[in-house]
């Protein structure tokens, strides 16, 4: 707890192109968090390189997604916004965590199983201790809230089960982190695949919108969204394709399922579905044009990054040399 607020700690991969659903599940959530939790918001790059990545490409996706975090509305006077390679706490940890996570736990991990059969051509030690990376990165800052979709729920257990681990050892020395779930938003699903979840990695690009996209390409999109031959705008499992377009509305426009159903009652689906990305367009403008401005002020966008660091850096330190001294590592001396 830093003063009167709980810490929250969360992170985004610096890989492919943020979508709606990244902004909607994630980013616009965060903003809001803000006012209550004392916030880290990393740029998780250290995650990225499990996947092989061109070094020139993940510095560009790297600086252009903490940009974006400001643009979404994230304040990096109140936040927390930083590059996780920058601060090395994040590896040291991992290591010592490693040290107290069993094979047993990482086998049972499914997104490592579902990560190994895409990159059957790379599959690397980093790939299989991811977990313990991020229970690393959410211990690190003794963070007492991590908001996670469900496809994060088994990471944020094993992370508990390893903090729980070190302290039955050594004492309190990590904050036992809580999941907290979106009420709204939560799970943006595929605009051609409704059964799946929208993806940075979709190989379809009609499946996704990405925050970048202009008017044209999102409503063009919109208008191509799966549906189905029931002709009636209804918020139910059995129509997945509307039910997502319902979420997606109700997520833009912050009105609830029943009142979206109502409104577009005995609507058709074309002008259902172009409302939907009306909708969409409306919420990414401001920030696309906040993005913008942000990316031309170099100068401010790199004291940002010079600043965050050093912060996060004296609050990871502070939990990485008490967990230093505990296994037994003998003092560091100071340069």
């Amino acid at each position: 707890m830093i003063g009167d607020k709980k810490i929250l700690f969360s992170g985004m991969q610096a890989t492919g192109n943020l979508t709606l659903g990244n902004y909607l599940g994630a980013l616009k959530n965060w903003v809001t968090l803000s006012d209550e939790y004392e916030c880290f918001y990393s740029v998780v790059d250290l995650h990225s390189i499990t996947v092989r990545q061109d070094p020139a490409e993940l510095r560009k996706r790297a600086r252009n997604l903490l940009t974006l975090y400001i643009a979404a509305g994230l304040d990096p006077e109140k936040n927390c916004l930083y590059y996780q390679s920058h601060v090395s706490g994040h590896a040291e940890l991992a290591w010592i965590l490693n040290c107290f996570t069993y094979m047993g736990e990482l086998n049972r991990m499914t997104q490592f199983k579902d990560k190994a059969a895409k990159h059957t051509d790379n599959i690397n030690a980093g790939l299989y201790t991811y977990p313990v990376l991020m229970a690393a990165d959410i211990l690190l800052y003794q963070a007492d809230v991590v908001p996670v979709g469900k496809d994060q729920m088994q990471h944020l257990e094993i992370c508990r089960d390893i903090a729980q681990r070190f302290n039955s050892v050594y004492g309190d020395v990590f904050t036992i982190p809580e999941g907290y779930l979106g009420k709204s938003g939560a799970k943006i699903m595929s605009l051609q695949d409704p059964e799946k979840k929208m993806s940075k990695s979709d190989e379809n690009a009609n499946a996704s919108i990405y925050l970048m996209d202009d008017p044209d390409t999102i409503i063009r999109k919109f208008k191509r969204a799966v549906t189905d031959s029931d002709a009636c705008v209804q918020y139910r499992d059995e129509q997945p394709g509307i039910k997502n377009l319902i979420d997606i509305y109700c997520a833009c426009t912050n009105k609830t399922p029943d009142e979206a159903v109502k409104e577009f009652a005995g609507t058709g689906y074309g002008d259902f579905k172009l409302a939907v990305g009306e909708s969409v367009v409306g919420v990414l403008k401001p920030v696309q044009e906040r993005f913008d401005e942000l990316s031309k002020d170099k100068t401010y966008i790199d004291k940002i990054i010079h600043d965050n660091a050093e912060k996060a850096n004296y609050y990871a330190l502070k939990t990485l040399r008490k967990v230093q001294k505990k296994v037994g590592f003998p003092e560091r001396p100071r340069i």
